[in-house]
Parts: structure tokens; sequence; C-alpha cells
């Protein structure tokens, strides 16, 4: 070999060791990391971009705490819409979802819009449902509490979090449906935007009735504000949640889990797609979400990319044939 051969040889190899670093020092990383809620403070969603949003920067796995952004409006329409057709390309973005986005995407709630247009990352967990009343009600089991619903649906007013028709709503009517009541159109149920102000307003003496999930319940519950009529699992949750009766040991063999996970824009890069659904893994997997979990009576649910994807299409299949059967859509 020639000594400019060899100098070429030479050259091109140090300029493939120089751009191999290069092309890993350049590999995504969010500038100004944003978790939207679509919710007000309080509620299932909020919590799930703040305590997510905590234990990604505490691990390292984000280079800058997650601003949380606080998006209310339809139920989640308005933050679905808003990432859509304003930041369909936004690589720094991330949005709180659960089973109450889902419902909403399947009872077409979301006007001109549908799962496709979003990217599934993944979930974080599970959180069941809970049917409560206020520390001073006189209920004080779920049979009671149907069994006046059944008597006069009028006298009874159950506040959730989300629009009806929605995932709150549902669960009331699915827990009515399994205690033997037919007309359910008639139950009394007054939506707010969280669950957090659906609580408010159960303490306020505006309804008698509170459809949630644990991890809203729990700050109120430890306070002493509010009492658990029943968690609708399969059987009692582990831990400090084990004190609480489940429907179906009352009698009522109702169930409702609420998935929680984040989506991202449509047009999300390769790069930044693998990142966060990369990040929500690790996290997931750290004993420091372990601990949340515990914590807040979330449920082991660990889906990313593709596998999460196609979770959340049968949770909208589900929850469309669900909606159709008692009349909320067509």
């Amino acid at each position: 070999m020639s000594f400019i051969s060899r100098s070429r040889h030479v050259l091109a190899a140090a300029v493939v060791a120089a751009v191999v670093p290069l092309s890993a020092a350049v590999a995504f990383e969010p500038t100004n990391p944003e978790c939207i809620a679509p919710a007000n403070p309080g509620g299932g969603w909020d919590f799930t971009c703040r305590q997510a949003g905590k234990a990604l920067y505490d691990l390292k796995l984000v280079p800058q705490p997650i601003q949380v952004s606080n998006m209310t409006g339809g139920s989640g329409g308005v933050a679905f819409a808003h990432i859509v057709s304003k930041r369909n390309d936004d690589d720094n973005v991330i949005v709180a979802a659960s089973s109450a986005t889902s419902t909403r995407l399947a009872q077409g709630a979301f006007p001109g819009m549908n799962k496709d247009q979003v990217n599934w990352l993944g979930s974080v967990g599970a959180d069941y449902g809970v049917i409560a009343v206020s520390k001073d009600s006189p209920i004080k089991t779920l049979p009671e509490l149907m069994d006046k619903i059944k008597a006069d649906p009028t006298s009874i007013s159950v506040a959730g979090g989300s629009a009806v028709g929605g995932w709150d709503h549902l669960k009331v009517l699915n827990t009515a449906r399994k205690a033997g009541i037919e007309n359910l159109r008639q139950i009394k149920y007054v939506p707010f935007e969280g669950g957090g102000e659906a609580v408010t307003q159960l303490l306020g003496g505006h309804v008698q009735a509170f459809s949630g999930d644990i991890s809203e319940a729990k700050g109120f519950v430890d306070s002493g504000d509010i009492k658990v009529l029943a968690v609708l699992a399969p059987e009692r949750l582990p831990g400090e949640f084990g004190k609480f009766p489940t429907a179906t040991e009352q009698g009522i063999p109702a169930v409702g889990a609420n998935w929680r996970g984040f989506y991202g824009p449509g047009g999300m890069s390769d790069e930044a797609q693998k990142y966060w659904a990369d990040s929500l893994r690790t996290m997931y997997d750290s004993p420091e979400w372990q601990k949340i979990m515990e914590n807040n009576g979330l449920m082991p649910l660990k889906l990313y990319g593709d596998e999460f994807e196609a979770f959340v299409a049968e949770q909208i299949k589900d929850t469309e044939d669900l909606s159709r059967e008692i009349g909320l859509i067509k």
C-alpha cells in the first residue's frame, strides 16, 4: 500500500471514529419537556403527570424538570384537539391518558378525531374505581346506596370527573346494572372537570355520592373527608387499601379498572417516540415508581409501544359495545 493510500485509509478511519460518537451525542433528548394533564389539579390525570414527571426527573431519565400544564375541557377533548391540531410534531410533549380517554374516543366524543391521530407511548399502572360518600353520609354500604337509587333515582346525585357517558359515569351505570337497577337512564350523574372537583362538590353537600378512582380518592380518605363504600376490584387490594370492601363481596359483581398512561403527538419522531416509551418503561421498573404505585393503590399494568396501542384499541372496542348496549351511542 502506498503512502498516499495509507494516508487515505487512516484519514477515513479517523473520520468514522469522529462521526460515531457524534451520532450518539445527538440522540434525542427533550428540551423543555412538558406533560399536559387534561383536567384541573387534583384529579387522576393531574396525579399521573405530576408523579410520573417527578419520577422521570429524579431518576435522571429526562434532562430537565417536566412542566405540568393543566388543560381542562371536554373531558380530555380540548387537550386531544390541541395536540392533534397545534402540536402534531412536538417531540417534547406527552399527555396523561386513562380509560376516560379511550371511553370518549369510543363514543365519538372528540369530534373528527380518533385514536390513530396520536402515538400511544405506554402505561404506568391500573387504578381501580371506587364509589364513595362524604364522611357524614348516613349511607354505610354500596347496597344501601343502590337501594336508595332503585327506590327514588332523583334522590341521589353521583359526581364524577368525566363527562356524561365517560368512564366515571360508566362505572356508576355498570354498578347499578349489576345491582339489578333496570332503568339506568334515570340515574342522576353530575360531571365535573376532574375527580378533585367532583369530591369538592361531594364535600359541599351538592351531590350524595362520588364515582372515581383510588388515586383520586386517597388524599380525601386519608384526611377523613370521605368514606369508600366499595372498590371496583375483583378482590381486595393489597396493603392499606385492603380495608375497603369490594363491590363483589357485597353482592354486586361490578369491576372497573382505570388504566393510566401517556400518548404523544401523531407526528412525533421515531427517536422521540422510542425515547419516551423507553423512559416510561425504565421508570415503571424502578423501586421509586413501584413505591408510588403501592402508596396510591395502582395495580400492575406494563405495556409500551405497539402492545399499548393494541391494548387501547381493544379498550375502545369493548367500551363502544357497552355504550351501545346501554343506549349511550347508536
